[in-house]
């Protein structure tokens, strides 16, 4: 069951290889202009991939159009964005007052082809015409576009708006004024770092897996967590503020290496060795540097920048709990028994229930979510029935000698271990 993990973890590798960007829309008006430039990734709308929730164009069914796209030459691009234009302007939503403006395509400025394997972040610029008098703007797309943040500039107290699913602006004062409180902003940023981690940082969750498939037993748990906490708070404050930056081609397969690190003690090492606290702790220097290249996606905003900073990381720490918390629910029956609690019927009814409840729910809900995530249930569903497998199996023998080690944690700690090596290979060749 540790190979169908394993095989399950490489294709959600696979679906990571592309990754979704928000668009950034820097909003200015002047002399009865509204200019709306936008920072985004042409190609994707251009091969009608639906963004909505998706975080990898690898999972999209227009995947294949896309890669083509990405391979043109920047007048070719832009030429395609231009045509396309027309289906664009259709989604977005631009109102003065309540009254919707016509837009007019400026400019398309797209960058040379670098390397296809990343994202090309290309610039097209919108106008409109203000009515006399006109004082709030909203602003908005469909949410087949993905997230936008809204950033208005030229004014005092701008707005700052991070739009998701679909979401309008509120009415922004065109004068000025609108700028967030930093409550409000510590609040916006906190679901920013939970979904950095939940569902869209599966390197993340595999690494604080790692850590928690070395013991089932809280004070190591506890252990690593801190140092790991500690250790990414500081380097995502430091390159957050500029002192520190390290390419990704560096950082991502380092923060590959250390899931392969953490799941491979995790084979070798029956508790927590004196030296894996100082380990973590250098792992989660590199994945800080990670969790701060999310925030360059769209920026901090310089008047509420501790407060933001703060509300991402809380958000980051939420999600690990959220896996923890997730992972040792499901395992917590096999952990009891595996310790000697006389709980052996309870324990095989309710894995088995589960199991057959997940395969159950994966095939009912495989047209709705395999439309809703805009990739195959297998990536979450997979998972979730094969633990229920290994803790049915540790339950069933439960007289071997550390059942639960030896036939849940250790499979687990294999196959991530797999993934990490393959991470490693992909991003260091690949």
């Amino acid at each position: 069951m540790s190979t169908a993990v394993a095989l399950w973890l490489a294709l959600a590798s696979v679906v990571s290889a592309h990754e979704v960007l928000p668009a950034i829309g820097d909003l200015t008006v002047s002399d009865g202009v509204v200019t709306l430039s936008i920072s985004a990734n042409l190609e994707s709308f251009v091969a009608a991939i639906d963004l909505d929730g998706l975080d990898d164009t690898g999972a999209a069914p227009q995947a294949e159009a896309y890669d083509d796209l990405r391979a043109l030459s920047p007048d070719e691009m832009a030429a395609r964005f231009t045509a396309f234009w027309p289906q664009m302007a259709a989604g977005i939503t631009m109102q003065a007052d309540g009254v919707d403006l016509p837009l007019t395509l400026v400019s398309v400025s797209v960058p040379e082809v670098a390397d296809v394997a990343v994202v090309r972040a290309s610039t097209f610029v919108i106008t409109a015409d203000l009515p006399p008098g006109a004082q709030f703007l909203t602003v908005g797309w469909e949410p087949r576009f993905g997230v936008l943040v809204v950033r208005q500039m030229g004014v005092e107290a701008p707005y700052d708006g991070y739009l998701s699913g679909g979401a309008l602006s509120d009415p922004i004062n065109i004068a000025g004024g609108d700028q967030a409180s930093g409550w409000q902003t510590f609040v916006d940023y906190i679901p920013v770092g939970f979904d950095h981690i939940v569902p869209k940082g599966l390197d993340h969750i595999l690494f604080v897996l790692g850590l928690f498939f070395l013991a089932a037993r809280i004070r190591p748990l506890i252990w690593q967590v801190s140092a790991f906490t500690l250790a990414h708070t500081i380097t995502l404050a430091l390159a957050a503020l500029g002192y520190v930056n390290v390419p990704a081609a560096i950082v991502e397969p380092l923060i590959a290496a250390s899931i392969v690190y953490v799941a491979v003690e995790n084979i070798f090492a029956k508790g927590l060795n004196p030296w894996r606290p100082l380990v973590v702790f250098g792992f989660g220097l590199l994945h800080g540097l990670g969790f701060a290249s999310v925030l360059a996606e769209f920026g901090l905003p310089d008047y509420a920048f501790v407060p933001a900073l703060v509300g991402f990381n809380i958000g980051v720490e939420v999600g690990q709990l959220f896996v923890i918390g997730v992972m040792f629910i499901c395992v917590v029956q096999a952990i009891r028994v595996d310790r000697g609690r006389n709980e052996v019927m309870q324990a095989t009814v309710l894995y088995s229930v589960l199991l057959l409840a997940t395969l159950v729910l994966s095939f009912l809900s495989w047209p709705r979510l395999t439309q809703t995530l805009e990739m195959s249930p297998l990536v979450f569903f997979v998972p979730l029935a094969a633990i229920f497998f290994l803790c049915l199996l540790s339950v069933s023998f439960r007289d071997q000698l550390h059942a639960y080690r030896r036939i849940v944690a250790i499979p687990a700690s294999v196959a991530i271990a797999i993934v990490g090596g393959f991470w490693f290979v992909e991003r260091v060749f690949f």
